[in-house]
C-alpha cells in the first residue's frame, strides 16, 4: 500500500503563512508529479500547485507570487510554502502523487487525508 500523510496545517491571521508538508510512504518504485489541490464545503476540488520530478511547478492563478511548492524526491515528499494567506485560501488541502509501485506498473494517484487551513481576516 501507498500513503500520503500530510501536516501543517492551521490557522492563521490574513497576510500570514503556512508551510504544508506531505510525504509519501509504502510500496513507492517511483513518484511522478505532485501536488496540492483544496477543496471548500459545496465546491469541486481545484488544483493549487503542482511539481514533476524535474522540479517543474505549475499554479493556479489565485496563488501565483503568494505560494511556492517544491519536493525532495529523496524523501518522496513535497512542500508547499504559502505566503500572504487571505481569508480566501481558506479549505481543506489534500495532497496528490502519481506513484508506480514496481517497475510493471504504471501510475496511479494516491490521495492524502487532507489538512484544514484556516484564514481568518
Amino acid at each position: 500500500q501507498v500513503q500520503l500523510v500530510e501536516s501543517g496545517g492551521g490557522l492563521v491571521q490574513a497576510g500570514g503563512s503556512l508551510r504544508l508538508s506531505c510525504a509519501a510512504s509504502g510500496r513507492i518504485f517511483s513518484v511522478n508529479v505532485m501536488g496540492w489541490y483544496r477543496q471548500t464545503p459545496g465546491k469541486q476540488r481545484e488544483l493549487v500547485a503542482s511539481i514533476t520530478r524535474g522540479g517543474t511547478a505549475n499554479y493556479a492563478d489565485s496563488v501565483k507570487g503568494r505560494f511556492t511548492v517544491s519536493r525532495d524526491n529523496a524523501k518522496n515528499t513535497v512542500y508547499l510554502q504559502m505566503n500572504s494567506l487571505e481569508p480566501e485560501d481558506t479549505a481543506v488541502y489534500y495532497c496528490n502523487a502519481g506513484v508506480r509501485r514496481d517497475s510493471g506498473t504504471g501510475y496511479y494517484d494516491y490521495w492524502g487525508q487532507g489538512t484544514q487551513v484556516t484564514v481568518s481576516s
